[in-house]
């Protein structure tokens, strides 16, 4: 039997419905995956861009040197870096805190570490020192002093003082250190490390903070360019940025703040000096130039990113689309803290 014109129309308009439902999800399936395909684009754009490429820097069996590892944050490096299977060597100014801390990481670990003595201001002591520990696969310099005060109460031989361990410092260490790691790399093959201690207060400054901050923000400037100089012979640098943080100094430090310090900085977290080490043990092994320790350190890592190397092409995404967002915050923070200082000094006023 031949189908009824009715039957005919209704096929036909079934047909019909079905070819543009289809039509319609394609169509929006498509409008859907632009965005997807957008970012995927983006993504690959940014593995291709970012520089200098990934890159594993093994600790067993190497040469680890850590200044300021008589305690705190360096004591805690050695440790780890110790339980690794690194040959390690710790400097400070102290003999006697040295020997305590060669017991401590040899009760924890095992593992004789070997011991220098020097002011990381005396660039020949620094020379001659790291010339007796032999050349040096990992650079980590940690030394660093801390005197919170309000610029204009500050004497400037504080300042100096400062300057001169935080920054000069590590200019003497990583200029006496250089030529052999590089002789060094060439000979094993094996990419080598340098690392910077620097601070949240060296990616956004602080009221009482003033010379602190500006001998950590030198660090940045210090890391960036070394990190060009120094790529050619797979030298990698990594700046290493805690918060707060419970080492032997802190209390003292903290006793020392302003009072206007402690009300905006108090919230900042702080951190255990061996948390500290392990986040930036880990960053060090991948290379990575900036190195949080913390969710806080994270938000501002992307909110300062600028134009610091970028290894991870995840993490720069999280940069390029974050940026926006994190300098929104960023203001947010900002008038925080300056509607804080302005109530305070109203407050004093009135008194």
């Amino acid at each position: 039997m031949l189908p009824s014109s009715h039957a005919l129309h209704l096929t036909g308009t079934l047909d019909l419905v079905a070819g543009t439902l289809i039509l319609s999800m394609a169509t929006l399936l498509l409008l859907l995956s632009v965005p997807f395909v957008s970012l995927s684009a983006i993504a690959v754009a940014l593995a291709f861009l970012v520089r200098p490429r990934p890159v594993r820097i093994p600790v067993k069996g190497r040469h680890v040197f850590i200044t300021g590892g008589s305690s705190g944050i360096g004591l805690a490096i050695a440790r780890r870096a110790a339980a690794e299977g690194a040959r390690v060597s710790i400097l400070a100014r102290s003999a006697a805190r040295l020997k305590e801390a060669r017991d401590a990481i040899r009760l924890a670990t095992g593992v004789d570490v070997a011991l220098f003595s020097a002011d990381v201001r005396d660039a020949e002591a620094v020379a001659r020192e790291v010339e007796a520990a032999g050349p040096i696969d990992l650079l980590v310099c940690n030394h660093g002093v801390f005197t919170p005060q309000e610029l204009e109460h500050q004497d400037l031989e504080e300042v100096r003082f400062m300057v001169d361990v935080n920054l000069m410092g590590t200019f003497n260490l990583i200029k006496a250190a250089l030529p052999a790691m590089k002789q060094r790399a060439r000979a094993t093959g094996l990419p080598a490390s340098i690392s910077i201690m620097s601070s949240q207060a060296g990616q956004v400054g602080v009221y009482g903070y003033t010379a602190y901050s500006a001998s950590k923000f030198a660090l940045r400037g210090l890391g960036e360019a070394l990190q060009h100089e120094v790529i050619a012979d797979n030298i990698h640098v990594s700046l290493i940025f805690p918060p707060d943080t419970e080492t032997p100094g802190f209390a003292e430090e903290h006793k020392r703040r302003p009072e206007l310090t402690n009300i905006i900085a108090g919230s900042s977290g702080g951190m255990k000096a061996d948390d500290v080490a392990q986040k930036a043990l880990g960053g060090i092994k991948t290379g990575t130039f900036i190195v949080p320790c913390n969710f806080e350190g994270t938000m501002l890592s992307i909110a300062t990113a600028g134009l610091s190397p970028q290894r991870s092409y995840l993490m720069a995404f999280v940069e390029v689309f974050g940026a926006g967002f994190m300098r929104f915050m960023g203001l947010c923070f900002q008038w925080n803290w300056f509607s804080t200082i302005e109530n305070w000094h109203a407050k004093k006023k009135s008194m």
